[in-house]
């Protein structure tokens, strides 16, 4: 199962959370594996068993001014009663201000009191947006993944059948290398895949002969990009002679990948095969079938229409010579 700690999501900076630590800084190590969030008014109103502390709870204005309608020691009371259930988190919105003995409650209980500057609602949509990307199932794979022509073509193979030499003709074309070796693979709802590089190994391609290559220092930043939707599979085989490989191309085969269903090829590599052009005419050709153009397919239709024209001819010229 996939967590986050307080103290990764308080050091988030690209999601725009901004967010500051009050009190219960002990308790950062806490971790959030769902990405649904609650506002706790019935539980200080006293209905705690619809309580979830495992989700982050959100302090607005309206939880803030019931506190203050109630008498001080009614408040401090029902602010611990929240607090003992061992909350994840608590997160003030609007930059308001925190009552004293709130922050004194988390900081006893090492229950982290966060606060942004953002509206309640604008919060909510920020931080579930953050934790739906971040808290879903992630892995990694052996392979090469580029964009070409928008397409995110990860390319699969044993190693040494030469995906980063085919990698490398694609840059040299104008593409953009997005990881090569070891590729993070992110699913993100409702039903897309991400891939992206490793920290250690962005930008850079090892080519046997010539060590590793910075694509980024070589190319430019045009060359490379952070991450890009899967939307092709190719696996490079090893050329076996007697076996057959697909010449038509009329079936559409798949690839799972975290549950997603990816249009999959094999391509075998032989010497004397241009692998990067084959490569490319595969991403131009997956365009077309998101058209809704089948090249294949059209090329069956069409050649059934010719032979029923020819069989219907040769019908009519067999019945013709009978009559005569």
């Amino acid at each position: 199962m996939v967590k986050l700690t307080i103290q990764e999501i308080l050091d988030e900076k690209e999601a725009g959370l901004d967010l500051e630590i009050l009190s219960g800084a002990g308790g950062l190590s806490r971790s959030i594996s769902v990405p649904r969030i609650q506002k706790p008014g019935l539980a200080l109103a006293g209905y705690v068993d619809s309580l979830h502390p495992d989700r982050i709870q959100i302090i607005g204005a309206t939880e803030l001014n019931y506190l203050g309608t109630v008498p001080t020691l009614d408040a401090i009371e029902k602010v611990r009663t929240l607090c003992s259930s061992n909350l994840s988190c608590l997160i003030i919105t609007k930059n308001q201000p925190a009552p004293d003995y709130l922050v004194a409650q988390t900081e006893a209980c090492n229950i982290p009191l966060l606060r942004t500057t953002h509206l309640s609602s604008s919060f909510i949509s920020l931080i579930t947006r953050f934790l739906e990307e971040r808290l879903l199932p992630t892995s990694t794979l052996h392979g090469v993944l580029m964009d070409i022509l928008g397409i995110g073509v990860l390319l699969q193979g044993k190693s040494g059948v030469g995906k980063s030499e085919c990698a490398l003709d694609l840059i040299l074309r104008g593409y953009r290398l997005v990881a090569d070796d070891i590729i993070k693979v992110r699913f993100k709802l409702p039903s897309v895949v991400f891939g992206e590089g490793m920290d250690l190994l962005h930008y850079h391609m090892e080519i046997r002969g010539l060590g590793i290559l910075n694509i980024k220092h070589l190319f430019g930043v045009a060359a490379i990009r952070e991450r890009k939707k899967i939307d092709l599979v190719i696996e490079l085989v090893k050329w076996e002679h007697g076996k057959e490989y697909d010449r038509l191309g009329l079936e559409d085969h798949t690839y799972n990948l975290h549950g997603v269903e990816l249009p999959f090829a094999q391509i075998p590599v032989a010497p004397g095969r241009n692998m990067g052009t084959i490569i490319e005419v595969a991403a131009r050709n997956q365009l077309l079938k998101g058209m809704g153009y089948h090249s294949a397919r059209e090329f069956q239709e069409l050649l059934e229409k010719r032979m029923a024209a020819a069989a219907h001819l040769h019908s009519h010229s067999i019945i013709g010579e009978n009559l005569e």
